[in-house]
C-alpha cells in the first residue's frame, strides 16, 4: 500500500479544505507513491520521534501538529524544524500532519474525541462556518455538549482530571453554580469564549490563555485551561486506532515520546 493511498483515507475523515488560512496540514516530506512499511502516530514530529521511527522500522510518520507551520528559506540544521526534516528526508520517513482540518469535523475530530472522554451528549459545533457541512454535519471550531447530570465545579473538576489525566488545571474563579453544559476546544481556544459565553456554557475546557485573556471571563463562565499538550494528547492514541481498524498490512504504532515541551515541577 502506498502512501497516497493513506493520505485519501484522510482526506474523507478531514479534508484538507476544512483547514484554517494559516495552517499546513497535508504530506510535508516523502513521496505519495512509497510504500508504506509502517506508521508511527504523534502530536508533534519532533527529532526523538524521528528516531523511534527509525527503529520501529516506520516510514510515515502522522502527526497533529505539522512540523512545518510557517515559510522555509534554508534548511541547514540551524533549528529543530530544520534538524527534523533533514533526518526524515535521509531516512526516506514521510511526515504527514492532520491539524486544524481534524480540529474542524464532527465525527472523528479532536474536540470529539475530548466530548467523548468527558461522556458528553447533545453535541454541537461551537463555532460553524456557515454553509459548510461534512457527512451531513457542520464544520467549524470547538464543541459544546452537556453532561449527563449537573455537577458541582469542584467535584467537576476532578473529574476532568481523571478523565483528561491531568495533575493541574489553570482556571478562574469558581461561580459557586452547577456545571451541566460544557464548551471544549484542543489546542489554542481562547478566541471562542465570547462563543462558550453566548451558548450558556457553564465552563469552556481549552488551552494557550493569556493572563489578560482570563478576565474575559467576567463571571459569566469558568475558564479551565489544561494545557496545549494535555487537552490533544488522546488525539494520536485515536488516530493510531482509525488506521489499525482500516489498514492490516502493515504495523501501526503511537510514539511513546512525550514531545510536550511545558514542564512543571
Amino acid at each position: 500500500m502506498i502512501i497516497q493511498e493513506l493520505v485519501n483515507f484522510f482526506e474523507k475523515i478531514a479534508p484538507a479544505s476544512f483547514q484554517e488560512s494559516y495552517d499546513n496540514a497535508g504530506l510535508i516530506t516523502g513521496s505519495p507513491m512509497t510504500e508504506i512499511t509502517g506508521v508511527l502516530t504523534c502530536l508533534d514530529a519532533t527529532e526523538a520521534v524521528v528516531d523511534e521511527a527509525i527503529q520501529l522500522n516506520c516510514n510515515v510518520i502522522v502527526a497533529h501538529h505539522p512540523i512545518v507551520f510557517r515559510g522555509l528559506k534554508k534548511i541547514n540544521g540551524a533549528n529543530y524544524v530544520e534538524r527534523v526534516l533533514i533526518k526524515a528526508i535521509k531516512n526516506d520517513i514521510a511526515i504527514f500532519a492532520i491539524h486544524t482540518n481534524l480540529d474542524n469535523v464532527f465525527y472523528h475530530g479532536v474536540n470529539k474525541i475530548i466530548s467523548n472522554r468527558l461522556n458528553l451528549n447533545n453535541l454541537e459545533i461551537l463555532d460553524a462556518k456557515q454553509g459548510i457541512f461534512h457527512e451531513n454535519q457542520k464544520v467549524g471550531s470547538g464543541m459544546i455538549g452537556l453532561l449527563p447530570e449537573p455537577m458541582n465545579e469542584s467535584s467537576f473538576f476532578a473529574y476532568l482530571k481523571e478523565k483528561m489525566d491531568l495533575k493541574v488545571i489553570k482556571h478562574t474563579h469558581f461561580l459557586h453554580k452547577p456545571i451541566q453544559k460544557v464548551a471544549v476546544c484542543g489546542g489554542s481556544g481562547s478566541f471562542l469564549l465570547q462563543k462558550a459565553i453566548d451558548q450558556g456554557a457553564a465552563i469552556f475546557i481549552t488551552a494557550d490563555f493569556k493572563y489578560h485573556e482570563f478576565f474575559d471571563a467576567e463571571n459569566k463562565i469558568v475558564i479551565a485551561d489544561i494545557g496545549h499538550y494535555e487537552s490533544e494528547r488522546f488525539t494520536f492514541e485515536y488516530l493510531k486506532s482509525l488506521i489499525i481498524e482500516n489498514f492490516s498490512i502493515f504495523a501501526v504504532h503511537s510514539t511513546k515520546v512525550n514531545t510536550n515541551p511545558v514542564l512543571y515541577s
